[in-house]
């Protein structure tokens, strides 16, 4: 492992930022011709450029145009990418997937499900030892599945003992929570959230089998890609059982009307989190010169060869979701649920590590939330979900220095959100294009 040292841009124990714009990440108006002061890994002060105190063993840098966000706290990450081919399959991107996050500006990651898991815990141990460059990890343990996944890569659960059993050996080995799916059943998820409960661990879900709101009344913490999951609302939909679609349900489906906001009501009242993914939802978004340089030949083939045989109704089909999504977060948000964000790195290959969470905040803007709020929901919500607002989250004295460095201004334009020039970890700053440069053909294989 080369280690992080070819990565650092400035590890200055004291660094001061000035004439910034801040994007606090609570909401707040850009703040413009800022100061930030960090000090030993934390920010020391933030405030006016013209009023600023600067310690004379301070690196000053000029940062003149730039804006800076807190670092993301993204909430629905992977360290694995679709394989292509017959067979669905997910190859580990042990090298790629912690240099794209980081260089992206994501500097937490909750990995909402792993495939190998001994894998990840052992990569966030040689992260956080700086043998390798990646964020702050926070592994999710899964998939706690039953009958009928799709993946050869996931369990098979055969009734409550599977699961309690699972929760109770991951949680022994390390894991930080778990990940219920498609096909577990009502009995097998409550065993799997008593046992985790026990021991102070959360379950978020990505469901098929179970609507929200029962979910939520069996006391799940979190639920992953929002309303176009939720099969309640399924005419012919069978306790512990997937309907075949839900495609034609969900296009019709009335976000104001009273079931849905019945939903909405119930996950609110059991503080029930919602994940917003909706860059894996998107089967074509613009083709981009850093996505084609990232994968590898056969892995950029494959994913070109299968984008183009999309048919239009698939296109169509991935409007609706985006769209009826967006109307379904911004209600939940509306009603005071606490909506997080996420990559998901895996549909067709569409939504890349670090990538894919700038593209829903974009997405989270086009909807119709600001660029403020957007940012608070990718940074904030998801500190609060993991209870680290205390440290991270947010611009403000005292917290640690996890901040992202652009180059432009995505209050005014929130495409500039791609444009991430530095990356600061606990007050080291990381060049993000170095990072970039080292995984250039190499997404898809490593």
């Amino acid at each position: 492992m080369p280690g992080v040292k070819p990565f650092i841009a400035a590890d200055d124990p004291v660094i001061a930022l000035e004439h910034v714009r801040v994007i606090d990440g609570a909401g707040n108006p850009p703040a413009e011709n800022q100061t930030i002061v960090i000090n030993h890994g934390k920010i020391e002060s933030v405030g006016p450029s013209d009023r600023a105190t600067v310690p004379s063993n301070a690196r000053r840098m000029d940062l003149s145009g730039r804006t800076v966000i807190p670092g993301l706290v993204g909430m629905h990450e992977h360290l694995f990418y679709p394989s292509g081919g017959g067979v669905p399959m997910y190859i580990e991107q042990a090298l790629s997937f912690p240099r794209l996050y980081l260089a992206s500006g994501v500097t937490t990651a909750r990995t909402a499900g792993t495939l190998e898991p001994y894998t990840d815990l052992n990569l966030k141990k040689a992260i956080d030892a700086g043998r390798m460059p990646g964020p702050k990890m926070h592994i999710t343990v899964g998939y706690l599945e039953g009958h009928g996944s799709f993946a050869l890569q996931m369990p098979d659960f055969n009734g409550p003992d599977d699961a309690r059993r699972f929760v109770e050996y991951w949680a022994s080995a390390g894991a930080e929570s778990f990940k219920a799916y498609m096909h577990v059943t009502r009995g097998e998820l409550e065993a799997a959230l008593t046992a985790a409960h026990a021991r102070g661990l959360k379950i978020t879900g990505h469901l098929c089998s179970i609507g929200f709101r029962e979910a939520a009344a069996l006391g799940i913490d979190n639920l992953e890609h929002g309303l176009v999951v939720d099969t309640e609302f399924h005419p012919g939909k069978q306790p512990d059982v997937c309907p075949q679609t839900m495609a034609a349900e969900l296009a019709e489906l009335d976000i104001n009307g009273d079931p849905v906001q019945q939903m909405i009501r119930d996950l609110v009242r059991h503080h029930v989190a919602v994940t917003s993914t909706l860059a894996v939802f998107e089967n074509a978004p613009p083709l981009q010169a850093r996505f084609v340089d990232a994968l590898a030949p056969d892995a950029l083939r494959m994913y070109l060869v299968g984008r183009d045989r999309l048919p239009e109704a698939a296109h169509n089909a991935s409007a609706v979701r985006v769209r009826k999504e967006l109307e379904f977060e911004r209600a939940f948000v509306k009603a005071g649920g606490l909506l997080t964000a996420g990559c998901d790195p895996t549909g067709n290959g569409s939504a890349l590590a670090g990538f894919g969470d700038q593209r829903n905040i974009e997405l989270l803007v086009q909807g119709g939330f600001t660029p403020e709020e957007a940012i608070r929901i990718a940074t904030l919500n998801g500190a609060k979900f993991l209870a680290l607002d205390n440290s991270i989250g947010s611009i403000a004295a005292g917290k640690q220095a996890d901040l992202a460095v652009i180059d432009g201004n995505p209050a005014a334009q929130i495409a500039d959100i791609e444009k991430v020039t530095l990356v600061f970890k606990d007050g080291v700053a990381y060049d993000s294009a170095k990072l970039l440069e080292s995984v250039h053909g190499q997404v898809g294989v490593h």
